[in-house]
Formats: structure tokens, C-alpha cells, sequence
């Protein structure tokens, strides 16, 4: 019975690979697949698309979601999410009256999700009474940084080199799936905020989009996996 939906942000102006939100993945639009994994959810009410592109919202209508236009001073380059989520949120507020309990939100430079992670995620930040939860994989990569000059090892101790099982799990954010209360969202600004949980996606389903290899990579992931 809670309100829950989701918010996926897709600006027009990507510079990494011109058009991404709308380039073709896999036979679609890359936006539609994280709508229709929207859509699937059984416990996500609405699902609402941030933009300030026309063609991305002709194309999110298209595949089902609804569209919230975003002002151009929330799609430049350096804003951050936070700030379009708040905008979507106050938008429900005084058009509709309508406060949602909870946020999903979807990143559609993730399409790698399976087709219950969503909703996983979301019951398992309810049962674990969290107040935000992000999605992760585990991280098996040793870390290191450069501090005056000089490198050093960051996550291991590179004197006494670990075998991977005898290592303390580690994990890594991969920008698939944020789900939050709205309340403690408007309080603190953050995705993350309270009692935080976890939710672990497999290595090869945690793929996120940057660069032109990273498209390519999904894809052949996604075909691999999903076809």
C-alpha cells in the first residue's frame, strides 16, 4: 500500500557519447530498458522520467513512463542528481498533492538489472528497516592510490598480499538501483542517508555506461545473459 515510484534522470546534453540516453541498445532505445524494468516491478506505481530533452521524453511516452520536463538549470553538466529528484518530487507536490513514501532511483546507464532486482531491493530495504539502500558488487580488485608521490597500496597491504578468500568482502557502488524514503531524502538532500543498506547484483550484470566501450561491453553482456 506505500506510494513508490521510480525516477529515471536522462539529460539530453551527453558528451561521451552523443544522443546515449537514446541510442540504440540491444534493438531499443538504451532509456527503454530501464523503463520496461520499471514498469515490470510489481510493487513501483508510477514510473517518471526527468528530462530536458525532447526527444527523450517523445521516446520515454513511447515505452509508457511518465514525463517531468526539467528545467535547463538542473541538466547542465555539473549538477548533480539530487537536485532533479528534488525538482520531481516538489512538481508531484503542488500539481498533484501527491507525496510518494519511497524513490526508486534508476540510472539508465545501468541496463544490466535482472528482472526481480528491483523489487529485491526494495523489499529488502523494508525488511531490514533501512532508510536508503544502494545496489553494489563486490569489489576483488586490490586498490591503490598516489599520496606525495609515491604509490600505495589502499584496500590490502601489498607486504603481506592477501589470498582472495581470506580477504574482508569489500564492495563497490555500481549505480543501478537507489531506493530511499522521501521524508529523510527532502530532510538530507542525499540518496543515502539513516540506516543504510546493501543490495549485491552479480559482477556481470554491474556494468554501468561512460565511454563508447562501455556501450559496446553491455551490450554483448546483454545479448549474452538475456537473449
Amino acid at each position: 500500500k506505500m506510494k513508490i515510484i521510480s525516477i529515471i534522470p536522462a539529460r539530453g546534453g551527453s558528451k561521451g557519447i552523443p544522443g546515449k540516453n537514446i541510442k540504440e541498445f540491444a534493438g531499443k532505445p538504451l532509456i527503454a530498458h530501464t523503463i520496461e524494468q520499471s514498469l515490470n516491478s510489481e510493487l513501483i506505481n508510477r514510473t517518471i522520467v526527468s528530462t530536458d530533452s525532447q526527444a527523450i521524453k517523445d521516446v520515454s511516452l513511447k515505452f509508457g513512463a511518465e514525463v517531468i520536463n526539467r528545467p535547463n538549470e538542473l541538466a547542465q553538466d555539473t549538477t548533480p542528481t539530487e537536485p532533479a529528484i528534488e525538482h520531481v518530487i516538489s512538481y508531484l507536490k503542488e500539481k498533484e498533492n501527491y507525496v510518494p513514501d519511497m524513490i526508486v532511483l534508476l540510472q539508465c546507464t545501468s541496463p544490466l538489472r535482472n528482472k526481480d532486482d528491483i523489487d529485491n531491493q526494495i523489499k529488502m530495504m523494508i525488511n531490514k528497516g533501512s532508510d536508503s539502500c544502494l545496489s553494489v558488487s563486490e569489489n576483488i580488485h586490490f586498490i591503490w592510490k598516489i599520496k606525495k608521490d609515491s604509490a600505495q597500496s589502499f584496500n590490502y597491504d601489498f607486504k603481506n598480499r592477501p589470498r582472495r578468500q581470506d580477504r574482508e568482502k569489500e564492495f563497490k557502488e555500481n549505480g543501478s538501483i537507489y531506493v530511499f524514503k522521501t521524508d529523510g531524502f527532502l530532510k538530507e538532500k542525499n540518496r543515502l542517508f539513516g540506516k543504510i543498506g546493501i543490495y549485491e547484483m552479480p559482477y556481470d550484470t554491474s556494468f554501468e555506461i561512460d565511454e563508447p566501450f562501455d556501450f559496446w561491453l553491455c551490450e554483448q553482456i546483454y545479448f549474452k545473459l538475456f537473449k
